[in-house]
């Protein structure tokens, strides 16, 4: 994974309007080095020199100065060995979901599509915690289940992936997932029945455990 390979991912979400602003930081992690979207910069316009070098700890070795959320992409790469990228957005729908009480204690998100299952999986609503501070890695280290994807409470997601390809369309995903779950909110709607949301998971190298989920009709059937 490279450099040009951050641009263009920048380029990308830009394009899909959910990276507003200048708001949003990319990450890979190569061997020994993550490369990262420097502070306050735009990740529709990012170039070379917008790129920081860190070390596997997230310590700043040369290049841009890094984003302020260091320690939530080193606690994501912490959290499973094969993370490689990750993707960090304020985007709208996102960001208003993780407003909103969790559908359950492993999951923001219910299991509302297939494709949310099979890209992104169980994301946890992390607790609020000021942008950049160094307790945000703590809380996403802390928080219950396996996952790629997590809300951050009144702040926006966070996803990670086997590369940045996979990071990044889990984001787009996730943003549609919270979408779908905002215009369905309050009515009564059918979700995926448990077995198989586990089992699109499952298939798709996801996570997703039902424990503790509220019930909800599962789709196909009459929810009244």
């Amino acid at each position: 994974m490279s450099v040009t390979e951050l641009i263009e991912t920048g380029r990308r979400l830009d394009r899909a309007g959910i990276s507003p602003g200048s708001s949003g930081n990319l990450s890979v992690r190569t061997s020994d080095r993550i490369l990262m979207s420097g502070t306050g910069t735009s990740l529709g316009h990012l170039a070379e020199e917008d790129i920081a070098v860190l070390d596997l700890e997230g310590r700043w070795l040369s290049g841009a100065r890094p984003s302020k959320e260091v320690p939530l992409h080193a606690a994501m790469y912490a959290r499973e060995p094969g993370h490689r990228a990750v993707v960090h957005l304020h985007s709208p729908q996102s960001v208003a979901v993780a407003c909103l009480e969790p559908w359950s204690e492993l999951s923001a998100v219910p299991p509302i599509t297939p494709y949310f299952l099979m890209r992104v999986g169980q994301t946890p609503l992390i607790p609020f915690v000021p942008p950049g501070s160094p307790l945000m890695g703590d809380a996403v280290l802390a928080a219950p289940g396996r996952f790629r994807a997590a809300l951050l409470a009144n702040h926006g997601q966070v996803t990670a992936g086997a590369d940045l390809a996979a990071a990044a369309d889990a984001a787009v995903e996730l943003e549609e997932a919270c979408r779908i779950t905002l215009l369905t909110d309050g009515r009564a709607r059918r979700l995926l029945d448990p077995e198989t949301a586990a089992g699109l998971a499952a298939a798709w190298g996801t996570h997703w455990d039902d424990a503790g989920a509220p019930r909800e009709a599962p789709a196909g059937t009459s929810s009244r």
